[in-house]
């Protein structure tokens, strides 16, 4: 179903919040966190390791403290996110920390490997909000990368002696040990202290491998030097991409040692800087607002116009008038109660041609004013705004997890149990099989080495975050993850014909003048007597007078609006009706034959028409219609493209229907269909076995939404639409439809390849350590780079078009 409906909604009781994680440095500590989570009574919660996030329900017994607390005890850091209320811009990631500030191990000043992810999602406040998470973000990735730095400055001499016999001097291997002992203890410093983290814990976590690793050939080769044969002068050995055999006493691992520490240290630090920018599109989008804003006030002085006064956005209300000069951005969604001007919405729809304001228009916050002055009107404020609901619906995508991604997670969770045992077992069969001490500890620990499941965590949030971020940047807003997998299947579009596929305004579009009579002279007459009527079609007649007139147009005298027939006036000393042809026979006119085909023609595609005569004589047919937008034939053609079977629903008549259909090119249409009778045509449509995604953008369009496999609601629709749909698209182009299609099955399809190459990853490389075929320190090589490349291969979604 694309959404819950309210018989399904949690209870009243049940509360939301957000937490930010700290600590966690891979896959299964997420899992971990959100096992012990969901142990609680009452609660359930998602942890996503890319994003440092838990999203949380929890009931009436709970309360935050209890929350935090229980992140704590797990090892772990956790801070609630703060949420900003309407009038208000306070920055999420801004919150008194609960519990001490310490790292997961409890010590104070404890310092867990640096993480760079922590995404920022606070509202268009001050810059010293707004930045503060980010910075902070920062300053960790600056961290990370001296510790990276400085170890692959003393680790790479230590690698090419042990892999260079002709650099091997006399004593050589002291020099290695005086460069790789800092590797060891200060760059695999955060390794260590989560892996002790988690052993007081009870538990067991990527870091315990490469902390158990590590040491483990640190202190194999201490032994070596200080009581073996190794410490001995002129000791030389080679270097072998296998688990070769040679003398126990005499044979140093100090290369594996610091060669893995680095490694994973350039992989964490690559993954982490990836990462990031997975997520600047959604940083980005969050930077976008007005800093501050012109409000006008009333003024001090009795008599003096009202005064303008500089202020923080966050301090403008609901009701407040604002000015807009050019080239300044709109500080939040409101109404153009004075000014012209041309508005640069690209930053939220990805629609680049600006678009004319007038007064009565609605405009949306951080959207760009490039010509005319403007006095908005404020409507929406702080997380009411648009571009604060655009952000919480990508960050809430984003946090989601996708079947095969918790697939992943279940694995994740015993992965690092299972391949301690692996280990172990590995040491004792090698011995068994072989006698070689050297070899089977070499084994064992590429084990341990080679089997991160970090890649694993990061298949589905990193696509994720570069997908859904992508998405916003193009006016798609994809609600979370398990639409892109419906999205997938859907084989059926059912377009909403008004406000979809048409513009959802009545427009003129077609003049016919009997003989006698010129087209100009019917829709001056026509429409001046219009344009003192509120009617929609008579607006849609004044509206297309006005563009044709030279100048402007006559005031008719002796106005009579006659209910369901049409109006009645003088204009220009003529007599003059405009309605139904029903209007102009009771007054005895007769329509010449002309006249009478064109309404005959115009009943049959559907139009509007509206008769028009004077001082006793029919003049001409006016026709007005809901026009087709221009890039809906072009988007029924890629819906088609991409093997999807489109189809007309509207409560319109069937002619009017048919008429659009035919012009954009689709053949099945359902018209007159009540507003209640929507959902029960995407059921019968789901009931013959199609999936089906709905597309529309009036109230009347919530339920079948909900109704469809798939809701798509154009941006610029009713509220309940867009909360009925799964995917939202803001600039109401039904073009975006397909490219909302497109982009999901293309981050669907970038989340199972980095699932495949993960587990492909592990599944390979385990046998070939079991057996002794991988050294330590390769093996460390690639766990980093199998990180690297999921990754990377979710940051191509950045370029999608």
């Amino acid at each position: 179903m694309a959404s819950t409906t309210a018989a399904e909604a949690p209870a009243a009781e049940t509360s939301d919040a957000e937490l930010t994680i700290g600590g966690m440095t891979c896959a299964s500590c997420a899992a971990r966190v959100e096992k012990k989570l969901n142990r609680m009574d009452g609660v359930t919660a998602t942890v996503n390791y890319a994003t440092e996030k838990a999203r949380v329900s929890y009931g009436k017994g709970t309360t935050l403290d209890d929350l935090v607390a229980t992140v704590e005890r797990t090892g772990y850091t956790a801070r609630p996110v703060a949420r900003p209320t309407p009038g208000t811009h306070a920055p999420d990631d801004i919150a008194a920390p609960h519990g001490p500030a310490h790292g997961p191990d409890g010590d104070a000043g404890g310092e867990p490997l640096p993480s760079a992810t922590a995404p920022v999602h606070e509202g268009p406040g001050p810059d010293t909000d707004r930045t503060a998470a980010d910075r902070a973000a920062a300053e960790a990735l600056d961290a990370l990368r001296r510790r990276l730095v400085v170890s692959a400055v003393l680790a790479l001499p230590v690698i090419l002696m042990a892999m260079i016999p002709a650099l091997q001097f006399d004593d050589w291997q002291w020099l290695s040990l005086t460069l790789a002992a800092p590797v060891v203890v200060w760059g695999g410093l955060p390794f260590h202290r989560a892996a002790w983290t988690n052993l007081r814990h009870g538990a067991a976590t990527m870091d315990t491998l490469v902390s158990l690793g590590t040491l483990a050939a640190f202190g194999w080769s201490l032994w070596a030097l200080f009581l073996g044969d190794a410490g001995t002068p002129g000791m030389r050995h080679g270097f072998e991409v296998t688990a070769a055999g040679s003398d126990p006493a005499s044979t140093v691992y100090l290369e594996v040692a610091a060669g893995v520490v680095t490694f994973i240290l350039l992989g964490r630090y690559l993954e982490a800087r990836a990462r990031r920018k997975a997520g600047a599109a959604l940083r980005a989008l969050l930077g976008l607002g007005a800093k501050d804003v012109a409000v006008l006030r009333p003024a001090t002085t009795p008599g003096r116009e009202a005064e303008e006064v500089r202020v923080p956005v966050e301090r403008l209300l609901v009701g407040d008038h604002f000015v807009v000069r050019p080239g300044e951005k709109i500080a939040t969604d409101g109404v153009v109660i004075e000014g012209r001007s041309a508005v640069d919405a690209s930053m939220l729809t990805g629609e680049s041609v600006p678009v004319d304001a007038v007064p009565g228009d609605s405009v949306a916050g951080a959207t760009l004013n490039t010509s005319g002055r403007l006095v908005v009107e404020a409507t929406r404020v702080g997380s009411d705004t648009q571009l604060a609901r655009i952000a919480a619906l990508v960050e809430e995508a984003q946090s989601g997890k996708a079947a095969a991604q918790r697939l992943a997670d279940r694995v994740s969770s015993v992965f690092v149990p299972v391949v301690l045992l692996l280990a172990l077992t590995t040491l004792v069969a090698q011995l068994l099989a072989t006698d070689d001490i050297t070899a089977s500890f070499t084994a064992a620990v590429a084990v341990l080495i080679i089997a991160c499941p970090c890649a694993l965590g990061l298949a589905t949030p990193t696509a994720l975050l570069a997908g859904t971020g992508r998405g916003a940047q193009l006016g798609i807003l994809v609600r979370g993850p398990e639409v892109l997998e419906t999205a997938r299947r859907i084989d059926t579009v059912v377009l909403d014909k008004t406000g979809t596929v048409t513009t959802g305004l009545m427009t003129l579009v077609r003049v016919h003048a009997a003989p006698g009579s010129t087209e100009a002279e019917v829709l001056r007459l026509a429409g001046a007597l219009e344009n003192a009527s509120g009617h929609p079609v008579a607006r849609a007649v004044a509206a297309g007078a006005a563009a044709g007139a030279d100048g402007a147009l006559p005031t008719p005298t002796g106005f009579t609006d006659l209910p369901g027939l049409g109006v009645r006036g003088t204009v220009d000393g003529h007599d003059v009706l405009a309605g139904r042809d029903q209007l102009l026979a009771d007054a005895g006119i007769t329509l010449p034959q002309s006249l009478a085909a064109a309404l005959t023609d115009a009943a049959a595609r559907g139009a509007t028409t509206v008769t028009v005569g004077w001082d006793g004589a029919a003049k001409g047919v006016l026709e007005v219609a809901d026009t087709v937008k221009e890039s809906s034939a072009e988007a029924v053609a890629e819906l088609r493209a991409l093997g999807l079977e489109p189809i007309l629903l509207t409560g319109d008549n069937r002619a009017a229907a048919e008429a659009v259909a035919r012009a954009v090119g689709i053949d099945e249409v359902h018209a007159e269909v009540l507003p209640e009778g929507k959902a029960g045509v995407v059921r019968r449509l789901q009931a013959e076995g199609r999936s089906v995604a709905m597309a529309g953008d009036g109230i009347n369009d919530a339920a079948a939404l909900a109704a469809a496999d798939l809701g798509l609601s154009m941006g610029s629709g009713a509220d309940a639409a867009i909360e009925a749909a799964d995917i939202t698209l803001v600039r109401g182009d039904l073009k975006v439809t397909a490219d909302a299609i497109r982009l999901s099955r293309r981050t669907l399809s970038t989340i199972r390849s980095n699932l495949f190459w993960a587990f492909g990853y592990n599944v390979a490389a385990l046998p070939l350590a079991a057996f002794g075929l991988l050294s330590p320190m390769i093996a460390g090589a690639a766990m980093a780079f199998s990180s690297v490349f999921v990754v990377t291969n979710s940051l191509r979604l950045r370029s999608f078009t």
